[in-house]
C-alpha cells in the first residue's frame, strides 16, 4: 500500500528550501549517528506551551535519525506552585531554599511525578517512546547532602549552611539509561537522588544533567537556558571555550552571576567524560537542532581542552 503524501503548501520555493535544509543536515546526522546527547530541559522553554511542543518533536526526531537523546529536566516553578497550593512555607538562608522533610516530599511528587510524565508525554505525542524515571530508579544517581559555606564580611569567619535535603551527585550508574536507550526508548530523568543514608535528595537539574552526561560519555550536553550563551564584556556571544579558558573568564569577571554555576557544570561534564557541553538559548525554537545540525551552532561550546 502506497503511503499518502503529506499536505503541500503549494510553494515550490518553500519545498526547495526544505530539501536544501535536509541536504545540509546530512553530514551532521552522520556525525552524531549512534551517539548519546544529554539535554537539560528547563527555564522558559519548559514554561512556554509552543516551545514545549517543539521541544518534544525535536527530541523525537533525534531518536528517529539514530541519535540517543537523554533528557534531564527541572521544575522549579511547578514546585513553587505546589508548595503554595499546599500552604507549605518556604524558608531561605542567604537566598537558598531550605528543603526539609515536608518540602522534599513535595519536590519528589512534582519532579518525579507530574512534571516528569508531562515531559515524557510531549515526546510520545511526537511519535517517539519516552519513559519518565528519577535518579532513584535503579540507584541511578547516588547523592550526598550538599553543604554551602558563607563568609561573614565583618569577621571573615566561614560558616556552614545546612540546606536540608538538597543534594549533589556522588555517582551515576548509567545501566538504566543504557537499557532504555538500547531498547529504543528515550529516558526522561527527574533530578532526585538517593543518598547512601537512604534519604531522598533534591538535586539541581543542571548539576544532575552534567553528572549524567559525564557518566554516559555523551557526545554533547545541551544546556537549555534563558540566554544566548556565554557573552564577552561587550555582550557578544563567545562561540567556543576550553575548560581552562572558561575558568579564566570566571576569574576575570567575564562570566558572572547565574552563568557561573552553569559554566562550572559544563566544565565538570567534559572533565567527567562528555566530549563537549553547550549552553544554548532554549527560548529559540529548535535550539537543539540548530546546535547539532548546523555549522554555526547556536550557543557556547565548552570542551575539555
Amino acid at each position: 500500500m502506497t503511503e499518502p503524501r503529506l499536505p503541500s503548501t503549494g510553494d515550490k520555493h518553500d519545498a526547495l528550501h526544505e530539501a536544501a535544509v535536509l541536504a545540509n543536515a546530512l553530514p551532521y546526522l552522520r556525525r552524531y549517528a549512534g551517539d548519546t546527547i544529554v539535554v537539560k530541559y528547563g527555564g522558559h522553554a519548559m514554561g512556554d506551551v509552543g516551545l514545549a511542543k517543539t521541544f518534544g518533536r525535536d527530541i523525537a526526531l533525534l531518536k528517529q535519525v539514530g541519535i540517543n537523546p537523554v533528557v534531564v529536566h527541572g521544575g522549579g516553578p511547578q514546585i513553587n506552585q505546589m508548595l503554595k497550593r499546599l500552604d507549605i512555607p518556604s524558608h531561605f538562608i542567604d537566598g537558598l531554599r531550605v528543603t526539609d522533610a515536608n518540602v522534599v516530599d513535595v519536590i519528589e511528587m512534582v519532579l518525579a511525578g507530574s512534571v516528569n510524565k508531562q515531559v515524557a508525554e510531549l515526546i510520545c505525542e511526537a511519535g517517539a517512546l519516552a519513559v519518565g524515571i528519577s535518579g532513584k530508579d535503579g540507584k541511578m544517581i547516588t547523592a550526598r547532602k550538599m553543604r554551602r559555606t558563607v563568609r561573614d564580611m565583618d569577621s571573615q569567619i566561614e560558616r556552614v549552611l545546612d540546606l536540608g535535603f538538597v543534594g549533589e551527585p556522588v555517582k551515576v550508574d548509567p545501566r538504566v539509561i543504557y537499557a532504555l536507550s538500547g531498547s529504543g526508548l528515550i529516558p526522561v530523568i527527574a533530578p532526585v537522588g538517593l543518598g547512601e543514608d537512604g534519604e531522598t535528595y533534591n538535586i539541581n537539574a543542571d548539576t544532575a544533567a552534567g553528572a549524567v552526561a559525564g557518566a554516559v560519555h555523551a557526545t554533547r550536553l545541551l544546556m537549555l537556558t534563558d540566554v544566548p550563551g556565554v557573552l564577552d564584556k561587550q555582550g557578544n556571544l563567545i562561540p567556543e571555550l576550553t575548560a581552562a579558558q572558561a575558568r579564566q573568564a570566571i576569574e576575570e569577571g567575564v562570566i558572572t552571576g547565574g552563568m557561573i554555576p552553569k559554566v562550572e557544570t559544563c566544565i565538570e561534564a567534559v572533565q567527567g567524560g562528555a566530549s563537549g557541553a553547550v549552553i544554548i538559548d532554549g527560548r529559540m525554537p529548535h535550539a537543539c537542532l540548530l546546535e547539532l545540525f548546523t555549522a554555526s551552532g547556536s550557543g557556547t561550546l565548552i570542551r575539555a581542552e
